[in-house]
């Protein structure tokens, strides 16, 4: 989580608090200002948690599929020299054959 995160969650809880405050102050209705600016507040803080929950798991999918890809590249790379290898072999074979059919058919 970087810090800039957290610093908008704060702006984002502190606005909350200022925006129902002043906007119930318009109202003058001031026996339940308490309990609706901090549930405003609380809504608010929980909304800025989830989206931060959101993308900490945004990030762990993201660095598990790298880690996938970067393992499933060396596989394949392996896989290509291991058939590079028997491919050479098989042609060395078929070469060496290819010579002895030559040399018979000279002989």
């Amino acid at each position: 989580m970087e810090s800039r995160d957290i610093i908008f969650s704060i702006v984002m809880v502190v606005s909350a608090f200022v925006l129902t405050y002043e906007w119930l102050g318009r109202f003058k209705y001031s026996p339940a200002n308490a309990l609706i600016v901090l549930s405003a507040i609380v809504m608010v803080g929980s909304l800025a948690a989830m989206i931060l929950s959101v993308d900490m798991r945004l990030r762990k999918i993201d660095s598990m599929l790298e880690a996938k890809e970067r393992s499933l590249r060396i596989n394949i790379q392996s896989v290509e020299g291991n058939l590079d290898k028997k491919m050479d072999e098989v042609l060395v074979r078929v070469d060496d054959v290819m010579n002895s059919l030559e040399r018979t058919r000279y002989r």
